[in-house]
This record gives C-alpha cells, sequence and structure tokens, in this order.
C-alpha cells in the first residue's frame, strides 16, 4: 500500500500525475490519493471578496486562517472543483474511484494573538472501515481536506499531515508527498541543491532547511515515520512521470 499526498500549489501537474497513476495500478499496485487545492483556494477567495488571511503559529507553521465563510470557500474547491476533476481524470483512465478547535494562537506583527472562531483542527484517527471496503473492491479512494471534528462540524485540516495519519493507519510502506519542489532544498533559490536521501535518526539536522509550506511536509514525514510508515519521499508533482520517478529514487528520501 502506497499512500501518495499531490499539493494544491501552482505549476503541479495534474494530468501526469493521474497518467501515472493510473498506469501504475494497473500493475497491481494499491494507492490511496490525498489532494490538496491551496492555490485554486486563493484565487476564488479573492474573487469571492474574501482574501486568504496566512497566520503564523507560535512554533512557526504558516497556515490559513478558517472562519466559517472560508470553510465554505475551501469545501467548494477542494470537495467540488479539485476533487471531481481528478475523479474524471481518473475516471476516463480506466481507474474506478471512490470518494474543531474554536480558537488558535498566532504571532503577528511580532505579537502573540488569539485568534476565535477559527475552524482547523488536525485529525486523530481514520475510518478505517470504509476505507478497506473500497480497497477490496477495487477502488481507489481520493480524498482531501476538510476533516469532521467530534462535534459534527468540517474542519480544515492540513492535507500533508492528514496524508501521514492515513498512511499510518494503513500501514503502509510508503509515503509520497509531491509538491512544486523536486524535494527538500538546501538553498530554497536553488533547485539543484536537493537534498537526496535523510536517516530518519539524523531529521533534526535537516529539519532547518524546510522553509514555508515545506515546513509543513517535513512534519507530516516525521509523524508518519514514528508512527510505523517504513519511508517518506518528498517530489516534484511537476514533471512527466512523478509516481514512477520516486519509486526508482528520486525527490528526497526519508528513511
Amino acid at each position: 500500500m502506497i499512500v501518495v499526498k499531490v499539493g494544491g500549489s501552482l505549476g503541479i501537474n495534474y494530468e501526469a500525475v493521474c497518467n501515472d497513476l493510473a498506469s501504475i495500478i494497473k500493475t497491481g499496485l494499491r494507492f490511496i490519493l490525498v489532494h490538496g487545492g491551496s492555490a485554486e483556494t486563493n484565487l476564488v477567495s479573492e474573487r469571492l471578496g474574501r482574501p486568504p488571511r496566512m497566520v503564523t503559529s507560535v512554533s512557526g507553521y504558516e497556515s490559513r486562517y478558517t472562519d466559517r465563510e472560508t470553510l465554505e470557500i475551501f469545501e467548494m474547491v477542494y470537495c467540488g472543483k479539485i476533487n471531481k476533476g481528478i475523479v474524471e481524470k481518473m475516471q476516463k483512465r480506466g481507474i474506478w474511484e471512490g470518494i474543531r478547535k474554536s480558537a488558535i494562537t498566532i504571532i503577528e506583527d511580532g505579537k502573540r494573538k488569539v485568534l476565535r472562531g477559527d475552524h482547523t483542527g488536525r485529525v486523530e484517527r481514520v475510518n478505517l472501515d470504509l476505507i478497506q471496503l473500497l480497497l477490496e473492491h477495487g477502488y481507489t479512494p481520493v480524498l482531501s481536506p476538510p476533516a469532521i471534528s467530534y462535534q459534527g462540524e468540517a474542519i480544515n485540516v492540513d492535507g500533508d499531515r492528514a496524508a501521514a495519519i492515513l498512511a499510518s493507519a494503513l500501514k503502509a510502506e510508503k509515503l509520497i508527498i509531491l509538491s512544486n519542489v523536486p524535494g527538500l532544498l538546501k538553498d530554497v533559490t536553488n533547485e539543484s541543491s536537493l537534498i537526496k536521501d535523510i536517516p530518519f535518526r539524523e531529521i533534526d539536522n535537516y529539519v532547518l532547511y524546510a522553509r514555508g509550506r515545506m515546513k509543513k511536509k517535513v512534519l507530516g514525514a516525521v509523524e508518519a515515520i514514528r508512527q510505523g510508515v517504513k519511508e517518506v519521499i518528498l517530489a516534484d508533482g511537476r514533471i512527466n512521470k512523478p509516481i514512477s520517478s520516486d519509486l526508482i529514487g528520486s525527490g528526497t528520501i526519508i528513511r
């Protein structure tokens, strides 16, 4: 079992991802695809007069502040346009698919603040019964945030960390996280500075190279391996065969 998380940043080649994934699935390997949609959500938010508000937590991680109106835009893009678009692409290739916390503390202008009315959280458990049922009947689940809270409300969760929890719950051999860079870079302005291999016991020496959204991807990788996933690959979602390339050693491999 392999879990693939494809990001939502500008430049991701969804056609190439779906082409490659469909070809590999037909060889008998089982996959679950988790996707993002951040760039499209930003675009739609701007068009609707609700520009995105990005906040930084006290631990240094950037995320989208998600009030109720923002959550509705988030659901429209992730669950509607992006998810259904990927499902359509996969079906055309002969693959059948399936399918809070109220306040956060942030750092803004150097000051610690509490934002209320925030519909964000993190994944704590996965409905494995439903996912296993889909897999057993030959489906390839295509999943995305939002998640559901214990109070029955939709909440925005980080897709990379959600994919990590999913991969560990399924006891997946690999988690592949695709984005619009080749992997973890020593110098974010130089794609040739790719870090190829990271022994997990030395991960603390490499975390400092993660900038922006890559910080959450590295955090997801750490969480996945700590919970039993054997290997996490941070790789390029812009290339022609992004998943096949990862299976033969491209990207940043953490194990």
